[in-house]
């Protein structure tokens, strides 16, 4: 059964779901994307205190059984697993949610002021706009014109 890469990405989320609920964790993403040559399925999960290796095959297992079951992708893939990592992209409107008042990273698609790239906690994201209150001010920024946004982790 042929699906977009979207649809594909919202069904195996949906596969996924019921796995990770059952071992803790919280599917932070699904992607189906091609790179280079080759199709990649990324599950990225997180859970409270950090994902290790452990967790990644203890998710990896199981979907890997349910995706060869359900057989929902017509060509060839990769499946990974990984955790989200402390640098997370924030992708859907619950990651923003969920990361208030957090330091992010905001990377435009086009210079603002001569400036792409914008450093500050996240004060919130509503009607598709990221507001970020930085040292020198407080910017919104349409997610239109964003090509990511990220934490921010300071080493």
């Amino acid at each position: 059964m042929k699906r977009s890469t979207n649809k594909t990405a919202e069904f195996v989320y949906g596969l996924a779901k019921p796995i990770a609920d059952e071992l803790g964790l919280t599917i932070w993403d699904v992607r189906f994307e091609k790179e280079g040559a080759m199709w990649v399925l990324l599950v990225i999960i997180d859970k409270e205190g950090g994902v290790s290796i452990d967790d990644c095959e203890a998710m990896s297992r199981p979907l890997d059984k349910k995706l060869d079951e359900t057989d929902p992708i017509e060509q060839s893939y990769c499946l990974e697993v990984s955790s989200a990592g402390i640098e997370r992209e924030l992708t859907k409107d619950w990651h923003f949610d969920a990361c208030k008042g957090q330091q992010i990273v905001v990377r435009l698609i086009r210079p603002y002021n001569g400036r792409k790239d914008f450093t500050g906690v996240l004060s919130n994201m509503e009607d598709s706009t990221v507001y970020l209150s930085a040292e020198d001010g407080e910017y919104a920024f349409r997610l239109s014109d964003v090509a990511v946004v990220r934490l921010f982790a300071a080493f």
